[in-house]
């Protein structure tokens, strides 16, 4: 996609660009993905990760941040997890301080206030509190991801 069809699709609504995609036969919604506000709004390039279950010794949960370009939206493949969180309050402040543009989520995350606070998107299935450390790790950066039934 290029720079200009990203800047136009950011001044179009979820559902119209559902509508799009469901004329042309695409399958883009990911199902049970919710905005933590209903004020967020995010557009841009993915930049993805995926996550698995923790090796032994366990390997890094969010060492990745410094590699992620501004303008990004960062994309976490947690297989739906609901039992490790692998986003907070820490990535999600880093993250703004680099004007990384959001973060979408096949899995839940935690410390909502301060995105919230900060006008941060983060868009997952939920959000709980148990941390992913130790629990989950991750596998690769850059790769294919699927969030829910969208790859």
């Amino acid at each position: 996609m290029t720079d200009k069809n990203v800047e136009r699709a950011s001044a179009l609504d979820t559902a119209t660009l559902s509508d799009a995609l469901d004329r042309h036969g695409l399958n883009g919604q990911c199902y049970r993905i919710k905005p933590r506000s209903t004020d967020s709004r995010m557009t841009g390039r993915a930049w993805t990760l995926l996550y698995g279950p923790a090796g032994s010794p366990p390997g890094t949960v969010g060492d990745y941040i410094d590699d992620v370009p501004p303008g990004s939206v960062i994309v976490l493949d947690n297989g739906g997890r609901d039992n490790a969180t692998v986003w907070g309050d820490i990535l999600t402040e880093v993250a703004h301080n680099k004007g990384i543009a959001g973060t979408l989520i096949d899995g839940v995350n935690r410390d909502v206030a301060l995105s919230l606070a900060l006008g941060y998107p983060i868009y997952s299935r939920d959000h709980w509190m148990r941390t992913g450390k130790d629990r989950v790790q991750v596998e690769a950066t850059g790769v294919p991801v699927n969030i829910g039934d969208v790859r």
